[in-house]
């Protein structure tokens, strides 16, 4: 086992998953902040909805779908004098933080707006009928009748996280993408870029598993 592992330090390893939470955590916890009043407002603005303005939804779906369109690894770099700025260096888990979720929060806001489409609009209508107001429509019937979606969306972007977070290696972004990068492929440690792989699959499979789950829990259906 410890020839089958010679290169292996634990001690690393577990630094490197430590830092890969800390980032998934911190950056997942924006973007949904971030992301789920964007998707919202991207709904209500939207043709045929409540707040209906074609020239604003016109300018955020421009901006979201150009910070899509952007590899994340371009952004990365793009990113790297505004990530100084906000948190004072572009390595480590605080600088990788702020592309993550630049590159994240587009991403879920779509995921909101498709699952606030989803919602029946004889829902919104008996609402109305009712008196209410547009914050009162969005907070009681539109985002606990489209939850199940946002979850499943926010499972998705958390996801995709992961991903994003060890691409953030490449410019020493910590975690264990960059474990993998440093030793797994610069160095040539088939062992190290094997057991990093294999604890991120991990990762992805616990997230994909606790969304089903909340999805499930909170579903009508």
């Amino acid at each position: 086992m410890n020839a089958l592992f010679a290169n292996i330090d634990w001690s690393d390893i577990g630094q490197a998953g430590l830092d890969t939470l800390l980032m998934l955590g911190g950056s997942l916890l924006f973007t949904l902040l971030l992301g789920l009043p964007l998707g919202v407002l991207l709904f209500l603005t939207s043709k045929r909805q409540l707040l209906a303005q074609p020239v604003v939804y016109g300018l955020l779906s421009f901006v979201v779908n150009i910070l899509r369109s952007v590899p994340f690894v371009i952004l990365l770099i793009v990113m790297i004098p505004f990530t100084v700025f906000i948190a004072g260096t572009s390595l480590g888990v605080a600088g990788a933080i702020p592309p993550l979720v630049v590159g994240a929060t587009p991403f879920f806001a779509r995921l909101v707006e498709t699952a606030l489409r989803e919602v029946d609009r004889g829902i919104i209508e008996a609402t109305q009928a009712m008196g209410a107001t547009t914050t009162q429509i969005v907070l009681r019937a539109l985002l606990p009748e489209a939850l199940p979606g946002i979850l499943a969306g926010g499972t998705v972007t958390a996801i995709t996280l992961v991903s994003y977070a060890a691409m953030s290696g490449v410019i020493g972004g910590g975690g264990l993408g960059d474990l993998a990068i440093r030793f797994g492929y610069q160095r040539f440690q088939t062992d190290v870029m094997v057991v990093t792989v294999l604890l991120l699959l991990i990762l992805v499979q616990i997230l994909q598993t606790i969304g089903d789950k909340l999805v499930i829990h909170f579903s009508r259906r």
